[in-house]
């Protein structure tokens, strides 16, 4: 989606994440770009084969940053995840 050198995904995980293991956000960036290589990150905490209910998406994403809503739908914005129109299955399209 966006063109980004190692450099500038090194500082996003320094800039944004408190810690990586576990993993931690500190906040999540206004500008599309960084919340892109932010999400480069958080899309880790997903396995690719398997199918999650919203809440167990909800659960993974609070233990990284409190806002999980926020989180979750930008992951769907961004097309790492895909969800259901009902919204109760998602799954990683990102890998």
């Amino acid at each position: 989606m966006f063109d980004y050198k190692a450099s500038e995904l090194e500082n996003a995980l320094t800039g944004y994440f408190i810690s990586v293991e576990p993993l931690r956000l500190r906040e999540f960036p206004s500008k599309q770009k960084r919340k892109y290589l932010v999400l480069l990150h958080i899309v880790k905490a997903f396995e690719a084969s398997k199918k999650y209910t919203e809440e167990e998406v909800n659960d993974i994403l609070f233990n990284i940053y409190p806002d999980f809503a926020t989180l979750r739908r930008a992951l769907v914005d961004y097309k790492f995840l895909e969800r259901t129109k009902d919204c109760k299955q998602y799954w990683l399209i990102y890998e």
